[in-house]
């Protein structure tokens, strides 16, 4: 069929022809914005789940509800950046919020109030005042340079939530990827939002990440399970992964067998990411406008080898020798958490010693923790490409390292 016509978007974070099995996720935005609306608090969310199962789609359809709403969204990817970064990221979404929630020649006292914080936030980071061209305020003394940035983001939150609530508007911080934050970074969202519940004003903030991050957030800060909702979200039931696939399709006024969306639930596990790569792949095989199991069965190897090549071997590419076996010894374990005593065993060593190794795979977002002594892969179907591309458990690397177990 013809590429023109494709359906299925497999990129990172676009949003698919047919977004299905995320209501629930969708109702609790609505309710969140309406009750700010209403004067009212409701606990905020951060989305987890493991990679491809569409957490920034989630966010994308989050902003299209705010902005329909009035809202203003701002956005940030959160990379690993040290605190002053972290404070030039937030301040420049932050200028932006201001000058969407009021023109300057509209500016009252609270604005511009607003306005000398958030300058105040970032001084000690851009004395030159690159990017808070066009305010013209001086730093406000006393607001936001107590050199502590929990403290300093919860005053600019709060003299912007105060202009917002003015022009009977709201704010969305939508953070994706907020493993990343570091633990100041993390314990300063946290507060700032928690001051903005407490004086109930309209600035909230929706995140996502990895499995983790409930964890972290509770590490940050022990009352952050009651300001969010932790909602996992992951492979889609077979009923609405098949219309993840159909639909589309069908739009296109092409239809697959029941056989051939049985054989694509098999293929796929219902992950959203290996859906729309399957459904790209067998619409550039299939000759006919019904596609059927032969088609799939067609399609397999180049969408295995779309996978390995792309968005498993990129993850792999990354690991050190040792980091690669550790990975390999927990793939042959099976597909579910696994014990760090158990993948030690496995490659004759200790927990102990491959303590540090662990750890380095969780700091790079490989593994997760969904319990104390297990880790498990971030990223579905891993532990298949892993036997696919290192068909034997080798490990060179722990020959010329530490002790062997007992």
């Amino acid at each position: 069929m013809q590429a023109l016509t494709n359906p299925y978007t497999p990129n990172a974070g676009a949003e698919p022809q047919a977004v299905v099995g995320r209501d629930d996720q969708l109702s609790s935005f609505d309710l969140l914005l309406a009750r700010i609306e209403s004067g009212r608090t409701e606990q905020s969310m951060i989305i987890t789940g493991l990679r491809g199962v569409g957490k920034t789609v989630l966010l994308g359809q989050f902003r299209s509800k705010a902005l329909a709403r009035e809202w203003v969204v701002l956005e940030l990817e959160v990379s690993k950046n040290d605190d002053s970064e972290f404070r030039r990221d937030l301040a420049t979404r932050l200028r932006t919020a201001l000058f969407e929630l009021s023109p300057k020649a509209r500016w009252t006292d609270r604005f511009k109030h607003a306005a000398a914080v958030l300058k105040s936030f970032t001084v000690s980071v851009d004395a030159a005042g690159g990017w808070s061209a066009g305010l013209d305020v001086e730093a406000a003394e006393g607001f936001a340079d107590h050199a502590n940035l929990a403290l300093d983001l919860t005053d600019v939150f709060l003299a912007i939530g105060e202009a917002a609530a003015e022009r009977r508007r709201g704010v969305v911080l939508l953070l994706d990827e907020v493993q990343f934050l570091s633990k100041p970074q993390l314990e300063a969202v946290i507060e700032a939002l928690h001051k903005m519940v407490q004086r109930k004003l309209p600035i909230t903030m929706v995140g996502a990440g990895l499995p983790q991050i409930a964890e972290l957030a509770g590490d940050a800060k022990s009352y952050a399970e009651r300001l969010f909702k932790f909602p996992a979200i992951g492979n889609l039931s077979a009923e609405d992964a098949k219309a993840a696939l159909s639909r589309p399709a069908a739009d296109e006024g092409v239809t697959f067998t029941g056989e051939a969306l049985d054989e694509a639930v098999a293929i796929t596990g219902g992950y959203p990411y290996f859906l729309q790569e399957l459904g790209y792949a067998v619409w550039t095989v299939a000759q006919n406008p019904t596609i059927t199991r032969d088609d799939l069965t067609l399609t397999v190897p180049g969408y295995e080898a779309k996978l390995d090549e792309s968005f498993f071997r990129v993850r792999l590419d990354r690991a050190t020798e040792l980091q690669r076996a550790y990975l390999r010894a927990m793939a042959q374990l099976g597909p579910d958490p696994q014990k760090a005593s158990d993948v030690a065993d496995l490659m004759g060593r200790t927990s102990q010693n491959l303590g540090p190794t662990r750890a380095e795979l969780i700091n790079m977002g490989l593994l997760y923790t969904p319990e104390h002594g297990y880790a498990a892969f971030t990223v579905p179907h891993f532990d298949r490409f892993l036997l696919r591309a290192i068909p034997e458990l080798d490990v060179p690397a722990l020959r010329r390292r530490g002790p062997r177990a007992g």
